[in-house]
């Protein structure tokens, strides 16, 4: 019988594509997944420095991995300010050698005359200068004269216009690990429009520096929106590798342009798109990973992508997390109701242009000073008690918090006077779940210890595609 999987999805040196992960070979744990995915796996003895010493490499730092697979064709980068290489980038035009300066993966590309014909940019635009939540417009790139095509703001989806230009998709941007940043939610849209486009989509994977964590609610469907789309926790532990699998693999993604919610039943025997990742290299989940460039404009820090799952609760109440300041994701606090012993003063900028108790100083605690990690409820819950204690309402955003959670339960477990420990016991029979859902998608293993010697070690490449494919 036809199986469900719609889509075709290739991690394979015949492809070019290879795992960059000597040795390690993923186990599916979940039947259904797992009979809906053969598996064809060549290992190779790879031959170097010891696993300690191998030095982390993104996706889009293996050329050879990916450049066949566009040479030829029409090119559109999904990309950002977070798209760059380091250290391996533009060819000089009077050098075979590459600048040892890192470099964005358009100039990369377009120095080595592959033909890229348009840009499609996330949530704060193609340099990564726009607010959060500021609307952005189609633009033109200064430096190349290519198009830039917003996918925030009236158009969060490519449209066929956006596309009739287009041989292959290329995405390359990097996420913090968290459910609510929307480079997620862009990332779906594009495997969405593509799938119905019948247009293949590269992904250049980057590491998850919350990679360590699987936490928090997993999203209710009644909560879905731009900043959740999908059934899974707060904290997922994936990169976007792993995810853009598992979104085609789950049928997340609606594969008929005239039918938005369920795919369509004619591409069950003539799969239509091909979804290819290239893997980071010598990369564990456990691996401290400190971002080249700030992946939004109020995450400036390594500080703040730690604090972020925690401190982005707050956006749904009155409490400021530090936007207008110097220290946006790095502080809580109110003009009213001493958080902290800081005075912090807020005011519009650029990255905050309409930040809470603007023109307002801030009692505030800095959140830097006692480092948390993961996903921290007390934090929550101790600001609750103060605002209830002084008759302040603390939910302001009640409806956006519960976008945020996935669901409205731990905001009334909040106002229940749950302890954490109680709150994060109602997550456990979900994040198992979940876990056992997201097993055949993952590319790394959870620690180094896991990685293989170089005794036992090689290089795996792993194809999966549906029957109907073969």
């Amino acid at each position: 019988m036809p199986i469900k999987l719609l889509l075709t999805f290739v991690l394979l040196l015949s492809a070019a594509i290879t795992f960059s992960m000597p040795g390690y070979a993923q186990t599916a744990t979940n039947t259904r997944a797992t009979a809906n995915a053969k598996a064809a796996v060549n290992t190779k003895v790879h031959v170097g420095a010891d696993v300690a010493e191998r030095r982390l490499q993104v996706g889009a730092a293996q050329f050879d991995e990916y450049w066949p697979l566009l040479e030829g064709k029409r090119v559109t980068l999904v990309v950002n300010q977070s798209s760059i290489i380091e250290g391996s980038g533009v060819k000089s035009s009077v050098s075979s050698k590459s600048s040892s300066e890192p470099t964005h993966l358009v100039d990369a590309l377009l120095s080595r005359d592959i033909n890229v014909v348009s840009i499609m940019s996330p949530e704060h635009g193609f340099r990564g200068k726009a607010g959060a939540g500021e609307k952005i417009d189609n633009d033109v790139d200064a430096k190349t004269g290519l198009p830039i095509h917003s996918l925030y703001g009236k158009t969060k989806k490519p449209t066929d216009d956006m596309l009739a230009n287009t041989d292959i998709l290329v995405f390359d941007i990097q996420d913090v690990g968290v459910r609510f940043y929307t480079y997620l939610s862009t990332l779906h849209y594009v495997l969405e429009a593509a799938a119905q486009a019948h247009i293949p989509v590269i992904v250049l994977d980057r590491p998850n520096p919350n990679g360590a964590f699987t936490d928090g609610p997993i999203l209710q469907p009644d909560y879905a929106s731009f900043v959740g789309m999908h059934a899974i926790p707060v904290l997922h532990g994936m990169t976007l590798g792993e995810l853009a699998l598992m979104i085609v693999g789950e049928q997340w993604i609606a594969t008929d342009a005239t039918d938005t919610k369920q795919p369509a039943q004619q591409y069950q025997s003539k799969p239509q798109a091909l979804l290819t990742v290239i893997p980071v290299a010598n990369y564990h989940k456990q691996m401290p990973y400190s971002l080249p460039v700030a992946p939004s404009p109020n995450l400036p820090t390594d500080a703040a992508i730690t604090l972020y799952p925690t401190l982005c609760f707050f956006e749904g109440t009155d409490v400021s997390v530090g936007r207008g300041t110097p220290l946006p994701f790095q502080l809580i606090g109110h003009p009213v109701v001493a958080l902290g012993d800081e005075s912090i003063d807020v005011a519009a900028n650029q990255a905050a242009p309409s930040p809470k108790h603007n023109n307002t100083t801030l009692k505030a605690a800095l959140m830097t000073q006692a480092p948390i990690s993961g996903l921290d409820i007390e934090v929550l819950l101790s600001a609750y008690v103060q605002f209830t204690e002084q008759g302040i309402t603390f939910f302001t955003r009640p409806d956006f918090f519960d976008k945020l959670a996935g669901t409205d339960s731990l905001r009334q477990a909040i106002i229940a006077g749950k302890t954490s420990k109680q709150i994060q016991a109602s997550w456990a029979e979900g994040l198992a779940t979940f876990k056992q859902l997201r097993a055949p998608y993952l590319l790394y293993p959870a620690t180094a210890s896991e990685l293989p010697s170089e005794e036992t070690g090689g290089v795996v490449n792993r194809k999966y595609q549906s029957d109907d494919a073969k």
